[in-house]
């Protein structure tokens, strides 16, 4: 039994570790190295070369595909880890022991190991490792520790110069590629498919999912060039048939090696249908290099059991609310296919809040279809699109009759419950919440809160 002060101290530990990786450099502020992950993990022993991965990149949907191949892998027995970004409402989402978000406990025993390693190779006193790098490192020490049988890996940022290629995977999936991040990894389609492209190694098993053929010539030169084994959507594997359930969806896929039918996925939207394809292949490729089918029971199982926070999550009833971390105009757009085939709203308000580094007329643009009205807002990250910035573009394209600017998420998020419950509607009406993870993310919380 926990005693007061070992939870006092372990408490006390993880406020240090917040403090700690807060004061580095956010995720954001990238540069073309692996140099100092890499001598960090040599430092600490290669932890990322004691367990076999998936390295799973792509524009939208990795965090949804890794996790939907987690869900397998434990449906098969066994012991995974999961590293994916970024998160909801604790960092330690972002790295999963079988399925769960890492204990508090185990996550600062996995600092404890890091930090003499991290100190002797910041001690010269040049750029410190970044947020991300260092959570990594954690990840991988973590995963070595447990120990995992299997680590399904999400990539940060691009793929050749994110932290987490420093992984040697036998599996690599690259799913859709779009423009996005496009001052860090360039403005046209071939150079942002080139930087995905940096995860396919030689010897790997590329899954790669539907693609633009500018996104695809590159993929497929990539995997010629290092000798790497292909297999695509719609040749290879890929979604035979999809109908509307009751809280998700009822599939058949055709795998590497065979078709599974009556697979149940509790998620929403023919994006997360495809993104289902890409993690059975995946599977079949890391489990039997793709020559034999799985068994189909299980299969079912690891799908049945998925779970994505904060894509078309709903987080409240009367009125519904839903929330989904579209962030992108691609991002978007599948958000408004996916509302329109899954729910039945006769009035829909948005919450939005986005990045100021993000396409904003691209997403609002995207939604607009499907909002009756909608209400601009902001997250409390420093890097939050200011509401009247944000305001002035949502005018252009809804009109001045359909939008409400305000500043603070909580009473955005009334202001919409109060117009959906206004609007009624024999059709049901809801809300949206969408355009940042982290407004995303705070909403939930306020939600999840509100409900407790």
């Amino acid at each position: 039994m926990t005693s007061p002060s070992d939870s006092a101290d372990l408490a006390a530990r993880l406020v240090g570790l917040e403090v700690e990786l807060i004061r580095r450099a956010p995720e954001s502020n990238i540069e073309p190295t692996l140099d100092r992950i890499e001598r960090l993990v040599d430092l600490l022993g290669t932890p990322q070369r004691s367990f076999p991965s998936l390295h799973v990149a792509g524009t939208n949907g990795k965090s949804s595909t890794t996790r939907l191949i987690d869900s397998l892998l434990l449906s098969f027995g066994l012991r995974t880890g999961r590293y994916t970004s970024p998160h909801l409402e604790t960092v330690r989402e972002r790295i999963a022991l079988d399925g769960e978000p890492i204990s508090e406990a185990q996550l600062v025993a996995a600092w404890d190991e890091l930090a003499p390693y991290l100190a002797l190779l910041e001690q010269d006193g040049g750029r410190g490792l970044t947020f991300f790098e260092v959570l990594t490192a954690l990840a991988f020490v973590a995963f070595a520790d447990a120990p995992v049988a299997a680590a399904v890996v999400e990539v940060g940022l691009g793929g050749t110069w994110d932290a987490t290629n420093v992984v040697e995977a036998p599996v690599g999936v690259v799913l859709p590629v779009d423009l996005d991040h496009v001052d860090w990894l360039g403005h046209h389609l071939a150079t942002i498919a080139g930087e995905k492209a940096g995860i396919i190694k030689e010897g790997m098993f590329a899954v790669y999912a539907r693609q633009d053929p500018t996104v695809s010539e590159v993929l497929l030169r990539r995997a010629r060039d290092v000798g790497a084994t292909v297999a695509r959507e719609d040749f290879e594997f890929g979604v035979l048939d999809r109908q509307i359930a009751v809280g998700g969806q009822l599939l058949s896929l055709r795998g590497l090696s065979g078709v599974y039918d009556e697979i149940y996925l509790p998620l929403h939207g023919a994006h997360q249908a495809h993104n289902a394809a890409s993690a059975l292949a995946a599977v079949e490729a890391f489990l039997g290099g793709g020559t034999g089918t799985l068994d189909p029971e299980l299969v079912r199982e690891g799908f049945a059991n998925a779970s994505v926070p904060g894509r078309l999550e709903v987080v409240r009833r009367s009125p519904t609310v839903v929330v989904d971390v579209a962030h992108n105009p691609a991002g978007a757009t599948a958000l408004a296919v996916a509302v329109s085939d899954a729910f039945d709203f006769s009035h829909l308000v948005g919450v939005i809040g986005v990045l100021d580094d993000k396409d904003a007329t691209g997403i609002l643009t995207a939604l607009e279809p499907i909002l009756a009205e909608v209400v601009v807002t902001r997250s409390s990250s420093v890097r939050a699109l200011d509401p009247d910035r944000l305001g002035a573009l949502a005018l252009e394209v809804f009109g001045s009759d359909r939008v409400v600017v305000e500043p603070q998420l909580p009473v955005a998020l009334e202001l919409a419950v109060e117009a959906a419950d206004t609007a009624g509607g024999l059709g049901g009406s809801g809300v949206i919440v969408t355009g940042s993870v982290t407004v995303v993310g705070e909403a939930r919380a306020l939600f999840r809160g509100s409900a407790g």
